[in-house]
């Protein structure tokens, strides 16, 4: 293995010193795909008089549907293409139980803005297609993507088409079978939507609706056996490392989330209409007075099934070791929300000089819960509304209020606030935010009635932890000229909820790997301060993200107290029609306790031994290009293995992934 890395990165540092002396630069290289796309263009006009390229495939979402009526164009470049997996983004790490698919949570310390009823599953919610990200299209041309990924046998396709210049239909799927490094880690999925946009010839009405199917199935092999992996060189193969949990095939242990949608908005504007640029593709149509009616229908299901015995101790000791496991929870609802938006502007609107807005919305959801001894259905009733002035570019202040005023989460709230002043282009800009959140516990905090993990003690009964509290104040400067960008938060939290080890001073085999959940009463105070800066020496780029975080609750908020992550890659184009970059990335953070897994309830929790795993930088060597309209990556992920550590964990007991190689690949087709 060792020598197959060695050879990996010496044929990258090969393909680099050849480029470096044997390209004829083009262009200036500020921007990674002017170049490409000027070749695009100039190839597309020899083919045919009617132009078909990317520029005439456009997409809106729901976010910006919220703003009025427009589209921006695909994206094309390589920027973050290497980055499939999303447990590794860079810009939000995560810990994970060590190969792509399996339970996640996030690094650094990022508490969810949500309110009302949670069930409190969340360890596979990255890999989740919600219906909120949806991308409609607007193509001249029949639009449609294809890509793959190798390793972790990663496999997505999009299609989309106008049937008439105002109506657009489209359908996605994603497929995804991760064997894994070690035994019995085998992920799989299938995510799948279909999704229209229509638009009346006057631009009054818009209609977008979507149908969201998620499988998710993680296997749990309960981490290995053997404790001191890294201690040694010339360790046994990954796959030949004992685990907890052996069963096979329709037998593995694993979780098993069903999450289906359905999504339908309607928008009707009322009065006059502005617009911004009119007549061409980058057209924004503007209300002064809006109604709206939003129905979701949502079907969740959460469900753990085992079937052998608990031989080598993966789950806590229970009165009942039963052989076959089945624990489940759904959650079902149906929530309608109306809406009213009201808009104040100048009648010139070459650009926006001056607008006051208005949302007043109304929403009610009706849910149906139903886990083991436990049924019940309930209703909340919120209300939401904002408020936002906006000079020009210049100046955009904005209020948003959500707050659920009658149902079972009654005095749930979120306030929020945010002001954005942009100084000069040169000077940079200034945005100033702060939110209020009151939240009810999550459902898993309050009642759990499964096989290996029950609280309370009487099933009858609930915990009756208080609504947590959560004030929070942000700075953030950023200079587009100088790539650069800061951001000061500060967090003060009341009444944190977390999952911890039972107290077991004797560490006595009977509580082992037991948990409850608890509440802290006193204040938690945390600072986070990031940072990032983006520098290009000709054609040479340095990318830079840092966080610091501090509190005085570090080890109950189990995140560590720095996260680097440094990118240094070399662009260029390769003879005349292949636009490249290849470099590395290095990130590193410092020590903190690690949580352990705990499998059936799916959740992360605070153990008793308050273990620090030693960190060191993790290297991944890379390669991406664009060869017209497809698009490749090469990636060798952790290569310096065995030169700077043996291997590491995020998760207590849960080795992280050996190094390994990536190839991926997408197609773009639009005509």
């Amino acid at each position: 293995m060792m020598n197959f890395r060695f050879f990996i990165i010496g044929v990258l540092l090969c393909l680099t010193s050849q480029i470096l002396f044997a390209q004829v630069p083009i262009g200036s290289g500020e921007q990674w795909g002017e170049d490409l796309d000027s070749l695009r263009n100039a190839e597309e006009l020899k083919e045919d008089s009617i132009i078909y390229n990317a520029s005439y495939i456009r997409y809106t979402t729901l976010e910006r549907m919220k703003l009025g009526t427009y589209t921006v164009q695909i994206d094309t470049g390589l920027r973050g293409f290497q980055y499939y997996n999303p447990q590794n983004n860079p810009y939000n790490p995560s810990i994970n139980n060590g190969s792509y698919g399996l339970a996640t949570r996030d690094l650094l310390f990022s508490p969810s803005k949500t309110i009302g009823f949670q069930t409190g599953f969340h360890s596979l919610e990255r890999y989740l297609l919600h219906p909120d990200s949806i991308r409609y299209y607007r193509a001249r041309s029949p639009f449609s993507e294809l890509g793959f990924v190798t390793g972790d046998q990663v496999f997505r396709a999009t299609v989309a088409q106008n049937i008439t210049p105002n109506w657009s239909i489209g359908g996605e799927i994603n497929f995804a079978l991760a064997k894994g490094i070690y035994q019995n880690q085998r992920y799989n999925d299938s995510k799948s939507a279909v999704f229209s946009w229509y638009e009346s010839d006057n631009n009054r009405y818009n209609l977008l609706t979507n149908l969201v199917f998620n499988t998710l199935v993680a296997t749990e092999n309960g981490s290995v056996l053997n404790d001191t992996l890294f201690d040694v060189k010339g360790r046994q193969p990954s796959e030949a490392e004992i685990v907890r949990l052996v069963g096979q095939r329709e037998e593995r242990p694993r979780q098993t989330w069903k999450d289906y949608s359905f999504f339908l908005r309607q928008s009707f504007f009322i009065g006059r209409i502005d617009s911004i640029n009119p007549g061409t593709q980058e057209v924004q149509i503007l209300p002064t007075q809006r109604v709206s009616h939003t129905l979701r229908l949502s079907s969740k299901k959460f469900k753990f099934y085992k079937n052998e015995d608990d031989a080598n101790g993966a789950f806590p000791f229970t009165q009942d070791p039963a052989i076959l496991t089945k624990d489940s929870t759904r959650l079902k609802s149906i929530s309608n929300e109306f809406g009213y938006s009201f808009y104040l502007r100048g009648k010139s609107t070459s650009f926006i000089k001056n607008e006051v807005k208005l949302d007043l919305r109304l929403q009610n959801e009706i849910s149906w819960f139903n886990a083991k001894d436990d049924k019940f259905s309930f209703q909340n009733t919120t209300l939401k509304a904002g408020i936002g002035y906006r000079f020009s570019d210049r100046v955009n202040i904005v209020g948003d209020l959500n707050q659920i005023v009658a149902g079972r989460n009654f005095g749930d709230y979120l306030y929020e606030a945010n002001a954005n002043f942009l100084l000069s282009n040169t000077v940079g800009r200034i945005i100033l935010g702060g939110y209020i959140q009151n939240k009810s516990p999550e459902y898993l905090f309050e009642h759990v009635n499964y096989q290996y993990h029950k609280w309370p003690e009487n099933p009858d009964e609930a915990f009756n932890f208080d609504k947590t509290k959560i004030n929070n104040l942000s700075f953030t400067y950023e200079n587009t000229k100088l790539g650069f960008t800061g951001k000061a938060e500060y967090f003060l939290m009341n009444n944190y909820h977390y999952y911890k080890e039972v107290d077991n001073p004797d560490f006595t085999d009977i509580l082992m790997r037991k948990i409850e959940p608890t509440q802290i009463t006193a204040n938690i105070n945390m600072l986070k301060i990031s940072v990032g800066e983006k520098l290009t020496f000709g054609r040479f780029h340095f990318d830079n993200y840092a966080v610091y975080q501090k509190s005085d609750y570090m080890s109950v908020l189990q995140t560590p107290e720095l996260y680097t992550w440094h990118s240094f890659y070399y662009n260029n184009i390769l003879v005349k029609v292949v636009n490249f970059n290849i470099g590395f990335d290095v990130r590193f953070n410092t020590p903190f306790v690690a949580p352990s897994y705990a499998i059936n309830v799916g959740q992360f929790y605070n153990d008793n031994a308050d273990i620090e795993f030693s960190t060191y930088p993790v290297v991944d060597v890379w390669l991406t290009a664009t060869l017209k309209r497809t698009n490749f990556f090469l990636r060798y992920d952790y290569a310096n293995q065995g030169l700077l550590s043996n291997g590491y964990y995020t998760v207590r007991r849960y080795p992280m992934a050996d190094a390994n190689l990536r190839f991926g690949l997408t197609w773009k087709f639009y005509d």
